[in-house]
């Protein structure tokens, strides 16, 4: 599996940057004052350059909500108990969750994707097993997982990304159900960006002041016990993070190598995001981060980054919301940059 995972890394090019002198002109050339449309022409450069022409299409959508559960659970970080992940992912099969809402609205696909949750599910139209395992172990007494299982985990998020590919999508995006994920999240961060633990934790599902002292507790111990294991993103990731953050990275890359651009949700996704760019840094030429989240610390990740959410609207939900919302803005920004008229075609003076 690691020559697998090796070759899916050399397969990532950077985009054609030689494009960039051809889209510039058209965005100058529809009938508006030059930037006007100040971000919007932003994100329909980067879309055209992701999928490597000037004259881009964007139709089919997809949102992969990935779900998995955490055994740091039991170190009492969360607000919720873990049997919650199972039932929201039933909820989300039953089409009740705010994810399923808001990528309908998006006009995008949604696939939950089971990548470690402590249950075993019926097959659905709408959800890919791809277990691990039942839940990854505590990352304060140990790995989360082996180097073994995390190669398993990227490269079935990789696979998802090549397989829509093939299937004609256009854009995708991430999400995540998992309690507890936001304290393997955060380790992460403080490992891969050498951000403290303090500034960047946050109260998750809404903990309160003694759990989040306890959480702050864990993730530093789970830095300490794991610090032999954290010479490389690889290790990183398996030692501190969770299967469906692994997933998510390697829907990233997946992406990244077919030329095909995700947008990353919020706190959570953006550390499998952080991982695809530590293993690829050629990655983030095909990312969006979607929005900038109410939890605490991702606006330091993002500056950290040199990276500027779509939206900002204080979600800290996950599931993909954020992602799903940006779509649309994504969308809109390549419609301008096709369907509006230019002053070359129309009868319209220039300045």
């Amino acid at each position: 599996m690691m020559d697998d995972f090796q070759a899916l890394l050399a397969s990532i090019r950077p985009v054609d940057m030689e494009l960039t002198s051809a889209i510039q002109a058209h965005l100058d050339d529809l009938t508006k004052p030059k930037g006007s449309l100040g971000r919007l022409e932003e994100i329909a450069m980067k879309y055209a350059l992701a999928r490597g022409t000037s004259r881009p299409s964007l139709k089919r959508k997809k949102v992969f909500c990935f779900a998995g559960d955490h055994g740091v659970a039991a170190a009492g970080v969360s607000a919720y108990p873990a049997e919650v992940t199972p039932q929201m992912v039933y909820n989300m099969l039953a089409g009740g969750a705010a994810i399923n809402v808001l990528s309908s609205h998006a006009g995008a696909e949604l696939t939950v994707v089971d990548m470690g949750v402590a249950h075993e599910f019926e097959p659905h139209p709408s959800l890919r097993i791809e277990k691990v395992r039942k839940g990854t172990s505590n990352i304060a007494v140990g790995p989360a997982m082996s180097v073994d299982e995390v190669l398993q985990a990227i490269m079935a998020g990789a696979r998802l990304a090549l397989e829509a590919h093939a299937e004609g999508y256009d854009l995708l995006a991430t999400g995540e159900m998992g309690i507890a994920n936001t304290t393997p999240a955060t380790a992460l961060y403080a490992s891969m960006l050498g951000l403290p633990a303090e500034l960047i934790t946050g109260r998750g599902t809404g903990i309160d002041d003694e759990a989040m002292q306890r959480k702050v507790a864990v993730i530093k111990t789970s830095l300490e016990v794991n610090a032999a294991r954290l010479s490389s993103p690889l290790e990183q990731l398996a030692a501190l993070g969770g299967f469906e953050i692994a997933g998510i990275c390697g829907l990233v890359l997946g992406g990244a190598s077919v030329g095909l651009p995700v947008v990353v949700d919020g706190f959570i996704s953006s550390a499998g995001a952080v991982a695809a760019m530590k293993l690829s840094c050629k990655v983030s030429e095909y990312l969006f981060f979607s929005h900038l989240s109410n939890e605490q610390g991702h606006k330091a990740i993002m500056n950290r980054l040199g990276a500027r959410p779509i939206l900002d609207l204080d979600l800290r939900l996950g599931e993909g919301t954020g992602a799903a919302l940006a779509m649309l803005v994504i969308e809109g920004a390549v419609r301008t940059y096709n369907e509006m008229a230019t002053f070359s075609s129309a009868n319209v003076s220039r300045k």
